[in-house]
């Protein structure tokens, strides 16, 4: 090319979740039954939206403003639902003014990010949940800015890592939380929160909390909502249904602003990401038009308590096949619906393997492994052996080796096999050294 037209930051757009898939499919192609534990989508892995959703949908579809544009913002008939639900809390109010529309919530972090100034950074979670760590580097440049989540304290936020960076990095202007977290499935205390809050209202930053996933808990825990500890501190909400109803493919999602009267510079900052989706028009119609009758419906409650009773089941099953194996750090996942395993400190080697019944399979496991982080090297030969195709850890912007599974698989018997086949295949790799 005449110029070098690629951006600084196109090294930094890495999506290890789905990047895993063209490996899996490789080893499809040699006679490998692939089970897909790499993404988060209740849908392909067995979950039915329910009959009464899909006849809301089907009643919106019969509508001829359902094919028509909303208004960049959003439909203001959803937008005052939503203010309204988010106004039953005790925390910041706000209107419908302050939600913003998005096809799904990558549009969401994509602007978010990208109306950002280069220089100035956003300081996230690592583990990272790949769109916003990439997104967030790709802006900026620059490698991913980060504090630590402690695998020893259930994945809780290090804030004394977290209160450092910020102090000493001045071009840190906001802070990333995801709660309930992706990839660990931490539940974040209270405390935690306001902590994080008092952070950024001694530095004067924003706070991004991404709640994608703030309706799924369990095993006792309940999600705070930032709406209620953000004092005076300026904020964004990021939420949709992707999870929740669940409907990934409906691409819809929406920020709730809080306190931008507060702050000009933020208010502005708002604003660009409004005009930003302005150039785009408009976000789909049919989800957002759907959105009040399904959350406003009575049976709504009982369907996400009944969901969350699944993955309750599912997390401890998981846990206690797990817990006890030596070599590996495991917390039992209380939200969204994932797990993540760590390999303790010196537990992986260069030398490991596990034994690969398909021969194609094993010389190209063999040629993969070359080069490769050492946690990635365990996901390939597990691939190989099992079918059970999961995300290296170091895949989430992270140098801590583990990976991360889901607690998706609907089929109850096929499930149990997958923990069994996971604790069986960490214990014959570990000893293979």
């Amino acid at each position: 090319m005449r110029n070098n037209i690629v951006s600084p930051g196109a090294d930094e757009l890495r999506y290890e979740i789905r990047e895993i898939v063209a490996v899996a499919k490789e080893f499809a192609r040699l006679g490998i039954e692939i089970v897909w534990e790499n993404i988060g989508d209740p849908v392909q892995k067995g979950e039915k939206l329910p009959d009464w959703i899909k006849d809301l949908i089907t009643e919106a579809m019969k509508e001829d403003l359902t094919y028509a544009y909303s208004p960049t913002k959003g439909l203001e008939a959803t937008r005052e639902f939503l203010a309204g639900l988010a106004n039953r809390n005790g925390g910041v109010k706000i209107t419908k003014e302050d939600i913003i529309f998005f096809n799904g919530l990558g549009d969401a972090i994509s602007k978010v990010y990208g109306q950002l100034r280069r220089v100035y950074r956003v300081i996230g979670p690592s583990p990272a949940y790949s769109t916003h760590s990439s997104a967030e580097a790709a802006h900026a440049g620059s490698e991913y800015i980060s504090y630590r989540l402690d695998p020893h304290n259930l994945w809780y936020p290090d804030l004394n890592d977290l209160r450092m960076k910020v102090k000493y990095n001045p071009s840190i202007s906001g802070i990333l939380v995801i709660n309930p977290d992706n990839p660990t499935g931490a539940v974040y205390p209270k405390e935690i929160l306001q902590e994080i809050v008092a952070i950024a209202k001694e530095y004067d930053l924003f706070i991004v909390c991404d709640e994608i996933y703030i309706n799924l808990t369990y095993n006792g825990k309940v999600a705070v909502p930032l709406a209620d500890v953000i004092d005076g501190v300026c904020g964004l909400s990021m939420k949709g249904i992707s999870k929740e109803f669940p409907w990934p493919g409906a691409r819809c999602g929406w920020i709730e602003v809080y306190n931008a009267e507060r702050d000009p510079v933020f208010a502005k900052y708002v604003k660009s990401i409004v005009d930003d989706k302005m150039l785009e028009v408009c976000s789909t119609t049919l989800p957002q038009r759907v959105i009040p009758s399904v959350m406003g419906d009575p049976r709504y409650e009982q369907h996400i308590a009944h969901r969350n009773a699944l993955y309750e089941q599912r997390s401890q099953t998981a846990y206690k096949l797990l817990k006890d194996v030596n070599g590996i750090i495991v917390n039992q996942t209380n939200g969204a619906f994932y797990m993540t395993v760590m390999f303790q400190e010196h537990a992986l080697k260069s030398n490991q393997h596990l034994q690969i019944a398909n021969s194609a399979a094993r010389a190209r496991v063999e040629q993969l492994v070359q080069d490769v982080p050492l946690d990635k090297r365990f996901v390939y030969y597990l691939l190989a052996a099992t079918g059970i195709c999961v995300v290296p850890l170091t895949g989430f912007n992270c140098e801590l080796q583990g990976f991360r599974a889901t607690l998706l698989e609907s089929d109850d018997a096929r499930f149990l096999w997958i923990c069994r086949t996971l604790r069986e295949k960490i214990i014959e790799y570990l000893k293979s050294a």
